[in-house]
């Protein structure tokens, strides 16, 4: 599905979701525009279902709310089971980098931590200018391939089987350099 094609019934949630959110706090479009960096008019597309946020654009509200983005697509699903088998884990794909993202242990209510697999296909990239939740804690550990991390203005070039324990505070990014996908698993933990 391409950016601006229509959401399936998870986006469709999602978009309300992100409305209800705004709603809640009585932000207005334009408020969230300043706050998220999003157009106005994109902010607008978005929360009415008329195209899927890219992982930038994600990225830009969680941190706008104050939600992972894992919890925030959590919240737009039933309560996640204890097990999850491979097939009913959550997915997620940014159809303008390829970037894909498997929700292998959904946010669940009473816990702190959450398991996320990343694929990359090699180019692409994904970056953050703030964290989702300051602080946050991450156990990235790169399963495939090789990942550029940039953690403020620092990069770290992991391999497979190599793992990076850090906090999250500042700006982020995920490069894929090649020749093959890159595909990781973090420990998200909140603070």
């Amino acid at each position: 599905m391409g950016q601006d094609e229509p959401p399936d019934e998870e986006g469709r949630r999602l978009a309300a979701r992100l409305a209800a959110l705004r709603a809640d706090r009585g932000w207005s479009l334009d408020e969230l525009a300043r706050r998220s960096g999003i157009s106005r008019s994109t902010l607008s597309r978005l929360e009415r279902a008329e195209l899927s946020p890219t992982a930038a654009q994600l990225g830009r509200l969680c941190t706008a709310h104050g939600r992972t983005a894992s919890r925030l697509l959590a919240e737009v699903e039933a309560e996640p089971p204890g097990l999850l088998r491979a097939a009913d884990q959550p997915r997620w794909h940014d159809p303008a980098t390829g970037f894909a993202r498997r929700s292998v242990s959904p946010p669940h209510p009473g816990l702190r931590a959450e398991l996320v697999e990343g694929t990359l296909p090699p180019g692409a990239a994904v970056s953050y200018a703030a964290p989702p939740v300051p602080g946050l804690e991450h156990h990235l550990w790169v399963l495939d391939g090789v990942l550029e991390l940039e953690l403020d203005g620092a990069v770290h070039r992991l391999a497979a089987g190599d793992c990076l324990r850090h906090r999250l505070h500042g700006t982020s990014g995920f490069h894929c350099p090649g020749p093959d996908p890159v595909r990781y698993l973090i420990a998200l933990v909140l603070p």
